[in-house]
């Protein structure tokens, strides 16, 4: 009962029903991209097999459709099976909330709770830094929360489809040397397996 609640708090239940170590599958890159994905997933495995001895935050970014999310949730997942606190947001849905939660807006209540979580829970999941409509306001508060997580230890895995050069240009010096500093970061590379798996059900 406390696993499913856990699960059921991390915001992503049903997508790791799907996208878990077990799935995982190399059949979707080939060469130098295999050869970076196989990289990515050994750093992974070892941020969670060393989870609770090595504190570590995690990037990784790259092209569209190459495994960042996937590899993401089966970090997640596992940490989540291991006991530990794990939320997971969107860039997107995290700032929103936290928009919902500092000017109150109507019909979208947010706990102190949730605003809490966000700040100390054993893992915080950032997935596809750079979709969200980037202000002043989302600067603030992504610099907020990551100086926050690296002082209190708490670890965060942060996706994006930007390069590094990307990152730095669109968030503030100050954010791009934290997570410079301070993250492991892993390139992928490769065709949208998005893409690839849903022409492979269409000739089905």
């Amino acid at each position: 009962a406390i696993l499913d609640f856990s699960y059921e708090q991390s915001n992503i239940k049903d997508m790791l029903s799907k996208e878990n170590f077990d799935t995982l599958s190399h059949e979707y890159h080939t060469g130098e991209d295999l050869t970076r994905f196989m990289a990515a997933e050994k750093v992974a495995r070892n941020f969670v097999a060393n989870f609770d001895v090595e504190y570590k935050n995690l990037l990784f970014y790259g092209a569209v459709g190459t495994g960042k999310s996937f590899l993401s949730n089966c970090i997640a997942n596992e940490l989540l099976k291991s006991g530990h606190s794990v939320i997971y947001f969107s860039a997107s849905s995290l700032f929103e909330t936290i928009s919902s939660y500092k000017f109150k807006k109507s019909g979208k209540e947010v706990s102190e709770r949730t605003m809490s979580d966000i700040y100390n829970c054993d893992l915080l999941v950032i997935d596809d830094l750079g979709t969200e409509l980037t202000n002043q306001f989302v600067i603030t508060e992504l610099f907020s929360i990551l100086n926050e997580r690296y002082l209190n230890r708490k670890s965060t895995v942060i996706s994006s489809n930007y390069s590094l050069a990307e990152i730095d240009d669109k968030y503030t010096n100050a954010i791009f040397s934290r997570i410079y500093s301070r993250y492991e970061i892993c390139e992928l590379s490769g065709n949208d397996i998005r893409i690839y798996k849903k022409r492979i059900e269409n000739r089905k």
